[in-house]
């Protein structure tokens, strides 16, 4: 299985912190060394940085720990080859247009069935399951909407029954961003933490390094990390239910869906 790490914060902000644990799971405290991505949403523009090489020997990855990208929205993802070659067309995270916008995906887990999922415009690159499921989801959200929705809620709740569509052809655990908004759906594991003042210190789980958070924020920041697993060791990470979809803007939670299943049992 891949591993998955999102950031949403209301400042931009670099996750060099975060980062320098995930990327020692990608061949070093891992076994996810089939190449790695990040992605960054600055200022209205979009840049990412993708290698098909273990991201924990990789210069690239180096550089980003080193040049800290200040952002809004970031998606990384680790990869541990199951569909698809190892190669950089199969490397998370991928990106197509909607709507003007560039959307940034990436997956983690393995779908059975998923050849049949009809295709429109969008259309896959690689060869991986994951990238055609990418390609199914949009061109299905761009059908029921061809304009920009006026109203979220209605997309929103869309978006997460196509996603529980996926879910059921095996495991789905999601990341995607439009620049504004940044989507997590949990299929089998996804955890998240929001830090916000009175800022305090954290501990890398897979990396000997420390940070105090309150000497590198202000009282206004909130900044919120989702990961597969959580990243540091003496804080109390959130873990999301199955079948449940989290909508964040900011670095805060804006909206919730959850299966009918996890309704029914709560």
């Amino acid at each position: 299985m891949c591993e998955l790490l999102g950031m949403s914060a209301n400042v931009p902000t670099d996750i060099c912190f975060s980062f320098t644990g995930f990327l020692h799971r990608g061949g070093g405290t891992g076994p996810h060394r089939d190449g790695w991505g990040i992605a960054f949403y600055e200022a209205g523009g979009y840049r990412d940085f993708r290698d098909p090489h273990p991201s924990v020997r990789s210069p690239i990855a180096r550089l980003i720990c080193d040049y800290p990208i200040k952002s809004h929205i970031v998606i990384s993802h680790i990869r541990q080859a199951n569909v698809g070659e190892v190669r950089l067309a199969n490397t998370h995270p991928f990106t197509r247009e909607m709507w003007g916008q560039t959307w940034c995906y990436a997956h983690n887990g393995q779908l059975a069935g998923w050849e049949p999922l009809p295709l429109g415009a969008y259309r896959p690159v690689g060869d991986t399951d994951s990238e055609h499921a990418f390609c199914w989801l949009l061109g299905e959200l761009r059908r029921h909407f061809p304009e920009p929705p006026r109203g979220r809620e209605p997309f929103w709740a869309l978006l997460h029954r196509c996603c529980e569509r996926l879910r059921t052809l095996g495991v789905f655990n999601l990341l995607l961003a439009d620049g504004d908004y940044l989507y997590t759906f949990c299929s089998t594991k996804l955890a998240h933490i929001t830090r916000r003042a009175p800022f305090g210190k954290a501990e890398l789980s897979d990396a000997e390094l420390t940070v105090n958070f309150a000497e590198h924020t202000t009282s206004d920041d909130i900044v919120s990390v989702v990961a597969t697993e959580p990243l540091t060791s003496n804080e109390a990470w959130q873990h999301m239910q199955p079948g449940e979809l989290l909508v964040w803007r900011l670095g805060n939670i804006v909206a919730r869906y959850r299966s009918a299943e996890e309704e029914d049992e709560t």
